[in-house]
């Protein structure tokens, strides 16, 4: 059963709430419900819903597992929270992934729109990306690697003050000297803008050490060096959900 109850911290207000779950087939249930009730919901209120998703290999079960949920996929508009500089078709690229485990069954139907195209330069599909923005997304899963990253915002990333506080949705980010990155530091990101914007956001982590990093980022409070801690902030006042397993 999971755990509802908000992880200690210093002297930060309750702004996540912590599930943790017995093993990885609940964890992958869990949150592929907990996604598609939110979906459900905002179907009933609106015409369409946004949804947004991580790449990594973390949440690759929940996706397989939320493509068959019953919904109306065909008024669920699918984006991303981030992207290398890459094709969709690369098969490193988030696009290729969401592509291959998410867009599926019955969430074949979903419309999904990628970050890149052949042809277009970083700038224009920066551009597209926060136009896409222009209609808040109503749910958004990320992950969160060792280094206390989220999206494509790393510790260390030049220009990360300025980045960290842009007024736009969305960000090129040049991660050049930052581990995480790997091989790809071309990269688009959601700001932490943009998460604030995002009403049901849910951090998908696995293992003992994500979840040390995880109260490690708490206890410090520095967005700087944890970026994963721009999760937290809501515009709507509505806390994130923290699913775990070991």
């Amino acid at each position: 059963m999971a755990d509802r109850t908000p992880l200690p911290t210093p002297d930060a207000p309750a702004t996540y709430a912590f599930h943790e779950h017995a093993n990885r087939e609940v964890w992958t249930w869990s949150a592929a419900v907990a996604i598609a009730a939110e979906l459900r919901r905002e179907l009933i209120v609106q015409p369409r819903a946004r949804l947004l998703l991580s790449g990594g290999q973390t949440p690759a079960p929940v996706y397989r597992a939320l493509s068959q949920a019953p919904l109306a996929w065909e008024r669920v508009d699918v984006g991303l929270v981030d992207e290398r500089w890459l094709l969709p078709d690369d098969p490193d690229s988030n696009a290729h992934l969401v592509h291959r485990e998410f867009l599926r069954d019955h969430a074949a139907a979903a419309h999904f729109e990628p970050m890149t195209q052949p042809g277009r330069h970083l700038e224009g599909a920066v551009a597209t990306a926060n136009a896409h923005a222009r209609r808040e997304a109503g749910v958004a899963v990320f992950g969160m690697g060792e280094d206390g990253h989220t999206a494509s915002l790393f510790p260390g990333m030049a220009d990360a003050e300025r980045l960290l506080a842009s007024s736009r949705d969305y960000v090129a980010v040049d991660a050049h000297g930052c581990p995480g990155a790997q091989q790809w530091p071309r990269r688009i990101s959601l700001t932490p803008r943009g998460m604030a914007r995002i009403a049901h956001r849910l951090l998908l982590i696995q293992g003992a050490r994500k979840r040390a990093v995880f109260e490690q980022a708490l206890a410090s409070g520095d967005r700087t060096r944890w970026p994963v801690l721009a999760t937290l902030e809501s515009t709507y006042g509505t806390p994130l959900d923290v699913h775990w397993c070991a």
